[in-house]
């Protein structure tokens, strides 16, 4: 069973290096929690735009829920429509 994997976006924002440790993360886990934390900017709208550039970057096996200012990221077997 895989377990979850929880990670902080600060105020560096999302940088190539952060996509790198997203994708190390998917390599042992399933699913990936992101914390927003206030210096990257605590207002609804950024985190929508953090959590579509995060998708972007990564592909379409991946998809993602947004709970408060928590991004979920979860990984498919399959790519996603």
């Amino acid at each position: 069973m895989l377990k979850i994997c929880q990670i902080q976006l600060g105020k560096q924002g999302i940088t190539d290096n952060f996509i790198k440790t997203l994708e190390d993360d998917f390599k042992n886990h399933g699913n990936v929690k992101i914390c927003v934390l206030k210096s990257a900017g605590h207002d609804k709208s950024k985190v929508k735009g953090y959590s579509e550039k995060i998708l972007e970057k990564l592909g379409n096996k991946y998809t993602s829920k947004i709970i408060g200012f928590t991004i979920f990221v979860k990984k498919w077997r399959k790519a996603r429509r």
